[in-house]
């Protein structure tokens, strides 16, 4: 077998017939293809059936990729391009930065590459050499070192992301906006955006990550526009390096707000997956005044800005932990519970609840009941955050995170991080094949796909191209999944993810509506759960997960814990393979909560769960002819978190 055949990405070949099904009926293979419709982005936010006007596109992408203009990663080697990065999610063969010749079975439907800002255009000239950058020691060290390549330019990286992270920095790679270097470097990643954006067919978003870190605790942010080059070269991105930049949130938020009543456009900002915060991504009260509570103008902001989080990516998921969901039998998957992003600081269990997604909502609704505003009320995406320029998301096709981790032997062995005085030890194998972002959208246009983040009718996948639709309402029954079109049913009685429902006056109990498609190329499906999050009446914060739909029921009945048993494993860890025996092409149901209390704000969300498939370690091992790694395991079940559907009483929502 050629080593193009060996490595190629098989990110899952899209099957239209599949997705229409989904849009239109819950019998997978059902409908044709060209039922799937373009309509217009400028339609309402939740448009009724009745108008035949509601988003039937499931598409699917990456928000969250570094190429080699961002300094950690072309100082470790990443050489290739925002054109090299577009160029290989819309499906052409490129040559990877180990020179190895890759290609996507499936192209991807849209793409955002998001540089780091901090930073921005110092690469270049670090390798390049340049005049003041030879001048200062550390300048001259870096670029001795990321020449050099190999072992020598990561140490080196970790070494500079620990100085950045610790606000040590030297001066003289400090870049900020109106250095000329900046602003070239800016204006060739939006015009690489605008060479490949093809509406319709291939979206780009423009983008960029604003890279808070501080002392170690990651509070990056990803920043999307809606609109072209025309706005986006009006003013440069922002910093968090003091003099110009700050790492506090709201410095951004400000920037946003700049940016957009000057050019008239729209922007958002996607907090960083929350497991590398050591506590910061969701606080109760303000990192930076810690004696104080948020205040109004945080809350406001942080709701209007940050409408989506990611919650799994290659730095581990972070929808759950099991210390926060101890009767949670999926809630420990691809956990990155160590310390922050530098491991300058030791995780502890009381920082688990400010980094999780589920218990972020859940907080969400604490801060509600104290303030009347609702920071965390957001939906949900996954992406991978990769430096390779490379956006690759499934296990058989995984090309590591940074240059180094690029398919090889030996790359899941050995220690990313370490910190021998805290005795923390991060292995390579703990890199996860994660995650993608899916859109419900009208058409694919970088305003369809923008607006449905705003409105969150979005969901994270961790990596498989799994179909979700979840609908809440107060009048699905069983009948509404026997028509052809569960979709126009879930629209005309109920809202869609994201949305929100109001208590009825008899305060009937809400129903949702549910339904999945495996990936054509993936596992079949397990299960789907809905997880529910509540704020009690002593004002305690609760939550439940919900089994509500399975594969096999007949001879999957819940034991006398209430549990459904595992669905089982296929998977030979000896050839990399599994068979789909087990598990169901497609699962939906209509489901009623059986403990609502019409007087207690909720929220919603539908987990989609695989079966097990090996794992890219497991890969690594047949590809490769070596050992799994101790402690790495055999197989993992891919999932989907779908955003949530907030439930609020009707006696609140009045006020």
């Amino acid at each position: 077998m050629s080593q193009l055949s060996r490595l190629r990405i098989p990110l899952h070949l899209r099957n239209a017939g599949l997705v229409a099904a989904l849009c239109f009926s819950t019998s997978a293979y059902a409908a044709e293809p060209g039922a799937v419709a373009q309509i217009p982005a400028s339609k309402p936010a939740h448009p009724s059936a009745a108008e035949a006007d509601y988003p039937t596109q499931v598409l699917f992408g990456d928000v969250h990729l570094h190429t080699g203009l961002s300094a950690d990663a072309g100082g470790s080697g990443t050489r290739l391009l925002p054109s090299d990065a577009y160029r290989f999610a819309r499906g052409e063969q490129v040559t990877s930065n180990s020179a190895q010749p890759v290609q996507m079975n499936s192209p991807y439907d849209f793409l955002a590459v998001t540089d780091h800002t901090d930073g921005m255009g110092a690469i270049k000239d670090i390798l390049e050499g340049a005049p003041h950058i030879m001048a200062d020691p550390y300048g001259r060290e870096l670029n001795t070192a990321f020449n050099k390549g190999g072992k020598t330019a990561r140490a080196a990286t970790v070494d500079m992301i620990a100085r950045f992270s610790q606000g040590n920095i030297s001066a003289a790679l400090n870049y900020q906006p109106g250095n000329a270097a900046y602003r070239d470097t800016w204006e060739s990643i939006v015009d690489a955006a605008e060479e490949y954006n093809d509406p319709g067919n291939f979206t780009t978003l423009i983008g960029f990550e604003w890279t808070s870190l501080v002392k170690g605790n990651n509070l990056h942010r990803v920043v999307l526009m809606r609109d072209g080059a025309l706005r986006a070269k009006q003013i440069e991105p922002p910093t968090t390096m003091p003099p110009v930049g700050s790492p506090n949130p709201r410095s951004l938020w400000r920037w946003m707000d700049a940016w957009e009543t000057k050019t008239g456009g729209q922007v958002l900002a996607i907090p960083h997956n929350g497991n590398l915060s050591n506590g910061w991504m969701f606080p109760l009260v303000d990192n930076f005044d810690q004696d104080n509570p948020l205040d109004e103008s945080y809350l406001k902001n942080r709701a209007r800005w940050e409408p989506l989080v990611e919650v799994t990516q290659m730095k581990g998921d972070g929808e759950a932990h099991p210390l926060l969901s101890p009767e949670d039998s999926f809630a420990d998957f691809e956990t990155w519970d160590m310390g922050n992003l530098d491991i300058s600081e030791a995780k502890t269990a009381a920082m688990l609840s400010g980094e999780y997604a589920r218990s972020a909502l859940q907080r969400g609704l604490l801060l509600e009941a104290m303030s009347g505003i609702n920071p965390y009320q957001f939906g949900m995406i996954g992406s991978t955050d990769s430096h390779t320029s490379l956006s690759t998301s499934t296990e058989d096709g995984f090309f590591g995170k940074m240059a180094p981790k690029e398919p090889r032997p030996g790359r899941a062995f050995g220690l990313e991080k370490t910190n021998e005085e805290l005795k923390i030890y991060r292995p390579n194998w703990r890199s996860s094949a994660s995650g993608l972002t899916a859109v419900w959208a009208h058409a694919n246009t970088r305003e369809a796909i923008f607006d449905a983040m705003q409105r969150k009718e979005v969901y994270a996948t961790t990596g498989s191209r799994i179909s979700v639709r979840f609908f809440g309402g107060f009048a699905f029954t069983e009948e509404d999944l026997l028509g052809k079109k569960p979709a126009a049913v879930g629209y005309s009685k109920g809202v869609p993810m994201g949305g929100d429902l109001t208590g009825t006056a008899d305060g009937e109990s809400p129903s949702f509506l549910v339904a999945a498609m495996k990936d054509p190329e993936g596992g079949n499906l397990d299960r789907i759960q809905i997880v529910k999050g509540w704020l009690d009446s002593a004002g305690v914060t609760r939550e439940t997960v919900y089994d509500v739909v399975w594969s096999q029921p007949e001879s999957r009945t819940r034991n006398k814990a209430g549990l459904i048993p595992p669905v089982g494993n296929t998977v030979d860890s000896k050839t990399a393979s599994w068979t789909n025996n087990i598990g169901s092409v497609a699962l939906s149901t209509v489901w009623h909560d059986p403990d609502f209390d019409p007087n207690v704000s909720a929220f919603y969300y539908a987990r989609v769960i695989e079966i097990p498939t090996p794992r890219w370690t497991t890969y690594d091992a047949v590809r490769f002819d070596q050992p799994i790694p101790e402690s790495a395991p055999a197989s993992v079940q891919d999932r989907a978190y779908t955003s949530p559907i907030w439930y609020t009483p009707r006696a609140k929502s009045a006020h």
